[in-house]
């Protein structure tokens, strides 16, 4: 039986890898379409003249068959599109794999994979890739962005390789609980969203500064001015962010709630300030701030968009330095 799971395990990480490899793929397809497809080319078209007659009771310039920018984009079109459709289904795919990853690892240890920080990344990073294809369903424009979602998840993936990587082996006694499953199971959804709403939220900051400054008379395109004009309206981003959101908050509320019931199972309290359960609490706090901020008028837009980034720089802290540094009733596990 030893030998079987020893098998197993190996079959898993062997799966995690090849995940990995395909998301990479994936990632650079879509920083292709990102690159050389359509979206941002307007801005390289001549400029529309205004609405002016062209001669006494000629037509409008509007109704004159002007000379189009857009041959040679257009020409470009379908094989960026391509590219997009197949790093779509590559993610897909890579996806599918990773869901094998973890289920051939839960063979392996007979038990829900995510007892470790390495299992609890890789469902994170999974759900991460899930919600990026949820968002795409609703929002096909923002295709071209999967390469700012998936390179966090690859960076994470990779830390959990390496860094955090555990062998497979039996739950500890204090984790063979069916807890674990209902609370873990909704952290790790929760967390792995919330890391997409993350990217959203950047990309949305990066397009509302450009487009204030355009605005200024003294105007000149910066650094980030052709990541910019190639990014979907701001409003765009900033509704995808705020759905993943709405979305994980309650997951995450519940994951707190099943957390204390268990610790009260475990330990014989519901909440004792543990520095893990501390930090559970403060990361609840921000995303509900951030909630309300959205529904108040004085703190939509950018204001709220810093909060939801301050949320998931505290996942990050609980994650990483609470986990590695400070020590607790939770340290042996690595979970949030």
């Amino acid at each position: 039986m030893a030998g079987i799971n020893g098998s197993m395990a190996h079959l898993s990480d062997g799966l995690f890898t090849t995940a990995i490899a395909t998301y990479a793929l994936a990632m650079v397809g879509h920083t292709a379409e990102y690159a050389f497809g359509r979206v941002g080319r307007k801005l390289e078209a001549a400029p529309v003249p205004a609405k002016t007659l062209v001669g006494a009771g000629g037509p409008p310039v509007d109704d004159v068959a002007l000379p189009p920018a857009e041959p040679l984009a257009k020409s470009k079109r379908p094989f960026a599109d391509r590219i997009g459709r197949i790093s779509v289904v590559l993610t897909v795919i890579g996806a599918a794999i990773h869901v094998a990853s973890i289920c051939v690892r839960a063979i392996a240890v007979d038990a829900v994979p995510w007892s470790n920080m390495y299992e609890f990344a890789s469902v994170a990073g999974l759900v991460g890739v899930i919600a990026f294809l949820a968002v795409l369903w609703k929002a096909p424009g923002i295709r071209h962005l999967g390469g700012f979602i998936l390179l966090p998840v690859i960076l994470m993936m990779f830390l959990a390789g390496t860094v955090l990587y555990s062998r497979a082996q039996p739950l500890v006694p204090a984790l063979q609980s069916y807890w674990l499953a209902i609370h873990v199971t909704l952290v790790s959804i929760a967390e792995g969203a919330l890391m997409t709403s993350a990217v959203l939220t950047v990309l949305y900051l990066v397009k509302a500064r450009h487009d204030k400054q355009i605005t200024r008379p003294d105007y000149e395109p910066g650094a980030l001015a052709n990541l910019a004009t190639r990014l979907p309206a701001a409003a765009t981003l900033d509704k995808a962010a705020y759905r993943v959101v709405a979305f994980s908050f309650p997951l995450y509320t519940v994951a707190v709630i099943c957390g204390a019931i268990w610790a009260e199972a475990a330990w014989g309290r519901y909440w004792g300030w543990d520095p893990k359960e501390t930090w559970a609490f403060i990361v609840w706090v921000v995303y509900a701030c951030y909630l309300h901020a959205r529904a108040t008028a004085g703190w939509k837009g950018r204001a709220a968009a810093w909060i939801n980034l301050t949320g998931f720089f505290a996942i990050t802290f609980n994650f990483l330095i609470v986990n590695l540094v400070v020590s607790g009733l939770h340290s042996y596990a690595g979970l949030s």
